[in-house]
C-alpha cells in the first residue's frame, strides 16, 4: 500500500482570483507576494487567516488574499481586529494599513492595540504621502516636501513609525523595504511567528506621487553606506565592505571606521534590550550626519502575556464565583428610601 503524499502549500494558494489594481511599479505588489510566500512557508490554512484594512491604496490588500478579509473604514482596522481576536483568538489576524490610515485618523486605535499586546500582526506601508487621494502630505512626509496640499513645502514634523510603535509598547518592532525581497520575507516571517503585537514598517515606493523617496536605502550605489541591517547577537556593521561599525558613547551612537578589528565597545544588537532599542528606533540617520538608518527586527520580546491570555485568565478566575446580582447592582455605596 503506497504512502500518502502531502502536498505543500504554495504562494498561489493564498492568492485570490481578483485582478490586482495597484499602479504599475507600486511597491505593494512585492509586499503582497512576500506575504503570500511566508504564509505558505508556515503552512497556515487560509481559512484560519483574516486580513483587515482601513482606507488607502494598501487597504485593497484583503481583496487579493485567498483568506478571510474585511475592508473596513478609515483608521478603524485595529478596532475591528481587536473585536475579532477576542471572539476568535485562534485566528491569525493581520492588519494592513498605511502611514495616513494608521498614523492619522487611525493613530489612537493603533497605539492602544499595541499597548494591550493583542496577538495581531500590523503591516504599515509607509510611502510618506497620501496616494489614494492624489498626493497630499501624510504624517510621515518630510519637511519641505511639496505636494498639492503643501505647494510651498511641508513645515510639519513627521512621525517616526517605529518610534511610535515602540513608545506605545509594541513587543515586536521592525523596519524593512519593498525592494529587498529577501529581507522583507525574513522580517515578515519573524513577525508572523511572534506571539503578541508585531509592528512592521515597510518602506514602500509610490511611483506616482513620491517616487524614489527611499532610494538611498534601496539603490546599490547608496544602500551600503546608508542602510544598517541589524541581526540579533551581531555587531552593527555597515558600509560597502562592512568597514564601519557603530559604538555607543554614553547614549550617543558614533560611527567608527574599522582598521584593526572590532573595537571593544562595538554595539552588539540585542533585540530584547529595551534600553538600546529605544536608541535604535530613534536612529534615523542621514547622509549629512554620517549615521545609517537601521532595518530589521529592532525590538522583540515575546515574554509579555497577550491581551487575550490575560482576559481568558480573568474569565476563568471569576467563572468559579457566583456573585449576587442585587449586590452587584447596588454597588459599594447605595441609599434606600423608606
Amino acid at each position: 500500500m503506497g504512502e500518502l503524499s502531502v502536498q505543500k502549500r504554495t504562494a498561489k494558494d493564498y492568492a485570490s482570483d481578483q485582478e490586482v489594481r495597484w499602479c504599475p511599479g507600486c511597491g505593494d505588489y512585492a509586499i503582497l507576494k512576500q506575504v503570500q510566500t511566508v504564509l505558505a512557508e508556515l503552512e497556515i490554512p487560509p481559512e484560519q487567516i483574516v486580513f483587515i484594512s482601513g482606507i488607502g491604496c494598501s487597504s485593497r490588500f484583503p481583496y487579493y488574499m485567498n483568506t478571510y478579509g474585511l475592508h473596513g473604514i478609515h483608521g478603524r482596522a485595529p478596532a475591528i481586529a481587536t473585536g475579532l481576536k477576542l471572539v476568535r483568538p485562534e485566528l491569525h489576524v493581520w492588519i494592513i494599513t498605511g502611514d495616513g490610515d494608521g498614523l492619522s485618523i487611525g493613530g489612537n486605535h493603533l497605539i492602544h492595540l499595541l499597548r494591550r499586546n493583542l496577538d495581531v500582526k500590523i503591516l504599515l506601508f509607509n510611502n510618506e504621502v497620501y496616494g489614494l487621494t492624489k498626493g497630499q502630505i501624510s504624517p510621515t512626509s518630510r519637511p519641505g516636501q511639496r505636494t498639492p496640499s503643501t505647494p510651498w513645502g511641508s513645515f510639519e514634523t513627521p512621525f517616526n513609525p517605529v518610534a511610535v510603535a515602540f513608545g506605545a509598547g509594541a513587543t515586536f518592532v521592525a523596519r524593512t523595504l519593498d525592494r529587498d525581497l529577501a529581507h522583507l520575507r525574513s522580517v515578515l516571517l519573524r513577525a508572523a511567528q511572534h506571539r503578541g503585537a508585531a509592528f512592521v514598517e515597510i518602506y514602500q515606493n509610490c511611483p506616482v506621487f513620491n517616487d524614489g523617496a527611499f532610494a538611498i536605502y534601496t539603490e546599490k550605489e547608496t544602500k551600503p553606506e546608508n542602510a544598517l541591517f541589524v541581526e540579533h547577537g551581531q555587531p552593527l556593521l555597515f558600509g560597502a565592505a562592512r568597514q564601519k561599525c557603530l559604538v555607543l558613547e554614553g547614549t550617543t551612537p558614533r560611527v567608527i571606521s574599522l582598521t584593526d578589528g572590532l573595537p571593544q565597545n562595538v554595539w552588539v544588537h540585542d533585540q530584547t534590550d529595551r534600553t538600546k532599542a529605544a536608541l535604535l528606533v530613534q536612529l534615523l540617520g542621514s547622509p549629512d550626519s554620517g549615521l545609517p538608518r537601521p532595518f530589521g527586527v529592532l525590538y522583540a520580546d515575546p515574554r509579555h502575556p497577550t491581551y487575550e491570555e490575560r482576559l481568558l485568565h480573568l474569565r476563568q478566575q471569576y467563572a468559579q464565583q457566583h456573585p449576587d446580582l442585587l449586590t452587584l447592582l447596588r454597588g459599594r455605596t447605595w441609599w434606600e428610601h423608606r
